[in-house]
This record gives C-alpha cells, sequence and structure tokens, in this order.
C-alpha cells in the first residue's frame, strides 16, 4: 500500500498572494478543510506546506499556503501534486477504498478464474469505472457498480467481479 495518497493537482494560480486552484483527485473538495498541511511534488522532493485557507469556485478548491505569500513563488508549480500521508487520510466507510490501493490488483471473475489486473480508475459522475486489462491483453471497462464488483480484497489484493452481459 501507498504511504502517500494523491489529493490534488495545482491548475493555475489565484490572484496575486501565492493562491492557488486546486484540481481534487479525492471523492469531495470539502476534504481540503480537514487538512493541515499538503505536500507538493516539486519534481525533486516532497515540499510540506501548511494550509491557511481553503475557498472553492466550482469544482475547484482554492488553496492559500502559510508559506507562500507571491503568485511568483508558486507560479512554477501549476500542473504539480500534491499529496498527504495516509496516516493524515480520512477514514473510508464500507465498499470505499484509495484508488492507490486498488490500482495493480488482480482481478477474477465469480467462478475464481483469472480475467486481468486493474490499470486504471476513471472517474466519472456517476459512477467510477475499472479499466481491467485482461489476461489476452485487451482493455475491458468495468462500472464500480455492486451488481458488476462482487468483492474487493485489498489484503489479498484480489477483486471479485461479474462480467455483465454485454461489457465484452
Amino acid at each position: 500500500m501507498e504511504d502517500l495518497l494523491k489529493v490534488g493537482v495545482i491548475t493555475t494560480t489565484h490572484g496575486v498572494r501565492g493562491e492557488v486552484k486546486v484540481f481534487p483527485t479525492t471523492d469531495s473538495a470539502d476534504r481540503f478543510l480537514d487538512l493541515d498541511y499538503v505536500l507538493l511534488d516539486t519534481g525533486k522532493e516532497l515540499r510540506e506546506l501548511e494550509i491557511q485557507n481553503v475557498k472553492f469556485y466550482k469544482n475547484l478548491a482554492i488553496l492559500k499556503f502559510k508559506e507562500i505569500n507571491n503568485i511568483n513563488d508558486i507560479e512554477m508549480y501549476k500542473g504539480r501534486e500534491l499529496w498527504i500521508r495516509r496516516e493524515d487520510a480520512q477514514e473510508l466507510d464500507d465498499d470505499e477504498y484509495y484508488i492507490a490501493d486498488l490500482l495493480g490488483m488482480k482481478v477474477v471473475l465469480e467462478d475464481g478464474s483469472e480475467f486481468g489486473t486493474l490499470k486504471d480508475v476513471m472517474e466519472t459522475g456517476a459512477n467510477d469505472v475499472y479499466i481491467v486489462e485482461t489476461k489476452s491483453g485487451g482493455e475491458v471497462l468495468l462500472p464500480a457498480i455492486a451488481e458488476c464488483i462482487l468483492d474487493v480484497n485489498i489484503e489479498e489484493n484480489v477483486m471479485t467481479v461479474h462480467i455483465m452481459k454485454g461489457l465484452l
């Protein structure tokens, strides 16, 4: 399991006082309200930045960092990812998973036969879609709904699925 979890990506600056617009990679931008800091991937290192203020604009979070007071100090980080340590992450409900824990998971059919490997998760408005690379090298899109995803076992790194009619 990953020690760090991605929570967002800096899209652009906001104003001249060092605020940034962040596209959240969590299920809700509101989660930034519960964070004291984020780790900025500068390309060379992870830089801890204390969150001073959080606002919202459409689907974006606008963050002001205590250490940054000028647009010139943050502008170079457009497109960079923001991370948190796993121990600072929000508790998940049953049947909720961190994407980082799902990637690379072995996918098996309900009869136990191996189907493929979960390569990516597409976040859509209605439900997530799991991108599975099949044993034969093809790609199958599985909706993350109870009728299709029967079981997710994080400890064993295995997902059991039912292939609904029309998906293949």
